[in-house]
């Protein structure tokens, strides 16, 4: 491995999550030698890199040919077996051992009779029975049944169970009836309707309706336990651990879907980012994202048509006979008897959201390359997305934003802090003391601060910002529009809101929130501005109020003045820690005399006690 690929191979593995998923090795010639999943994809990928000398002769030749990594995130450990185990069968790589049959995914099937049973199986047979997983563990699929068949009553026998037969009495009960585990339908000792109500219960309870189950059993463990019962309750506990590990659906491998196509596509501001997934017998057994420019702005459902277009030249393959999209491509017609759906509920749409989650991941990941190398370009991008999410008429590379703090009204003040190209400029981070309003009015010392600020700046003949943010709701942004009119500057400047509790933007003269994308960088950053005054003002006002009572106990000695007064607790941080420390520890800091007076004034004045010191640093706190 030269020293350009090894280095490759480093910055690929450094960049890996510490997520679930399956990791491809690809050789010189572009073919995938070996397929491997892992709880952290990090940790695991790394091990092959690390400390070769305690790998086999077969794992040191694949690491040599090693000169791409590719890898696919999933939620859970489970998911990443299941896709490892497909992605095998269908590539079947050098270095793994293959997968030869289907008979390799363990699932929960109700089967299609007047009395249906619910058992596991590894074959899918298309005969109508319902089929939940597949199970990534035997053990969990054991446990699940086991506490099915402890929850309902539902029998196990293979008995073929007819209306008619039991009518003529051709069947016996068993010892699944006398142990209270079946209520014997067998025997006429349960209707078709009353043992149908329980099928349907375990159907829900398979799909993921699993909170009136829990509920029920966490109710029947406390009652075992008030009745000191607590072997049941220990039994009870167990099987709410066991159905707090159930995961009931996979998106990886499903029983209802067979051969279909998955497209999603994210767009930005001139680049998008197509991802396809290979559905094939219901299983994934391909993925890809190829991302494409897109400087003239084109509409999705154009950019889609190209880049299937594109993903069907590359691999060679022809679509399935049913394609999922977010939204039907303007070539649809061109393909012949290809049905694109965009699906509503179901695993349909889970198959969607796995591949736009592909996509994104895929994305984020380039992204956060381009950015280790340019963070000019990716300052960029965050700007140009900024000024389109939040509706803006220039990207807002300054912003500004405020926040007041107060304790029940007293020592209220203000912070403004300043970011540039969506990153802190804490050098120009202000404290604003509030001065014209007396008591806990948040409005007025938002007008206060917001005014006196671009007055300010206004005098200083200084630029402007690109953005206001508020922190709170439509009452602070009212008061700090007010502020900018009275200014004459209300239309120069954009300015918003964000309320805390929903995340909430608010727009003058709207009174209407806005949602901003949950998972965009625009909401992070409008975070990120918020919490920063929200800490910076915090910080000002504990200083604030801790100087404030410092000055009620040593202003009035003669030699101790605010400077002092500020070195003591910059050096001691807590009043607990000054009036405990000796004498040769406050000599050290402000001198002989200076902690000859303090000591006096502490050793002859019990102006505050140490727990009223400890009750306001917890207050401020």
């Amino acid at each position: 491995m030269n020293r350009r690929i090894e280095k490759h191979i480093q910055e690929q593995v450094a960049a890996l999550p510490n997520s679930p998923g399956v990791y491809q090795f690809i050789d010189s010639k572009g073919d995938i030698i070996y397929v491997g999943k892992a709880k952290s994809l990090k940790k695991r990928v790394s091990s092959y890199f690390v400390d070769r000398r305690n790998h086999s002769a077969k794992v040191k030749m694949m690491i040599v040919k090693i000169v791409d990594i590719q890898h696919i995130v999933v939620n859970t450990e489970q998911d990443a077996l299941l896709l490892e185990n497909s992605l095998i069968k269908k590539l079947q790589p050098r270095y793994n051992i293959l997968l030869k049959d289907d008979k390799t995914y363990p699932w929960i099937t109700i089967t299609k009779e007047p009395f249906p049973r619910v058992i596991s199986t590894r074959v899918l047979n298309r005969d109508g029975s319902e089929y939940f997983g597949p199970y990534g563990s035997i053990t969990l699929l054991r446990e699940l049944l086991d506490f099915i068949h402890n929850v309902a009553p539902i029998r196990i026998c293979q008995q073929n169970l007819t209306e008619a037969s039991i009518k003529a009495g051709k069947h016996r009960s068993c010892l699944q009836y006398h142990l209270d585990r079946c209520k014997a339908p067998c025997i006429g000792m349960q209707s078709a309707e009353e043992y149908n109500a329980y099928i349907s219960h375990i159907r829900s309870i398979l799909k993921g309706d699993l909170r009136p189950l829990r509920k029920m059993l966490t109710a029947e463990m406390n009652k075992a336990s008030k009745e000191l019962r607590f072997e049941d309750a220990d039994k009870i506990l167990r099987r709410i651990k066991a159905l707090n590990n159930y995961q009931s659906m996979s998106v990886i491998v499903s029983s209802k879907i067979i051969d279909c196509d998955v497209f999603s596509v994210i767009m930005d501001e001139e680049v998008a980012y197509c991802n396809a997934l290979r559905v094939r017998r219901g299983a994934i057994v391909a993925l890809q994202t190829i991302r494409m420019n897109n400087t003239l702005n084109t509409p999705e459902e154009e950019v889609l048509s190209t880049a299937i277009q594109h993903i069907v030249e590359i691999t060679g393959e022809s679509l399935a006979p049913e394609v999922i999209v977010p939204t039907i491509p303007t070539t649809a017609p061109l393909f012949d008897k290809i049905k694109f759906i965009i699906p509503k509920i179901g695993e349909k749409v889970n198959l969607l959201n796995f591949s736009h989650k592909s996509a994104r991941i895929y994305r984020n990941e380039y992204l956060a390359k381009v950015a280790k190398n340019s963070p000019e370009q990716q300052a960029s991008r965050l700007m140009a997305e900024m000024k389109k999410e939040l509706g803006l008429d220039r990207e807002p590379r300054y912003m500004e934003c405020f926040d007041n703090s107060n304790f029940q009204g007293s020592e209220p003040v203000s912070a403004c802090v300043v970011f540039r190209n969506g990153k802190p400029s804490k050098s120009e981070y202000r404290h604003f003391n509030i001065k014209s309003v007396e008591g806990p009015n948040d409005f007025a010392s938002m007008y206060e601060v917001v005014y006196r600020r671009y007055r300010r700046l206004l005098d200083e003949e200084s630029p402007l910002p690109d953005l206001i943010v508020i922190d709170g709701g439509k009452g602070q942004l009212s008061s700090a529009c007010q502020a900018l009119k009275d200014l004459d500057i209300y239309k120069s400047v954009p300015i918003i809101s964000l309320a805390e509790r929903l995340e909430e933007v608010f727009y003058p003269n709207d009174p209407f929130p806005h949602y901003l994308n949950r998972i965009g960088d625009t909401l992070k950053t409008i975070c990120h501005i918020r919490d920063e005054a929200h800490r910076f003002g915090i910080e000002f006002h504990r200083r604030k109020r801790i100087l404030s009572l410092l000055d009620s106990e040593l202003i009035h000695v003669d030699g101790i003045g605010e400077q002092t007064v500020k070195t003591l607790l910059s050096t001691f941080k807590t009043l607990s820690a000054i009036r405990c420390a000796s004498y040769d520890e406050l000599r050290k800091v402000v001198g002989r005399d200076k902690a000859k007076l303090i000591k006096d004034y502490y050793c002859n004045n019990q102006v505050v006690t140490k727990e009223v010191i400890d009750k306001i640093e917890e207050e401020i706190k």
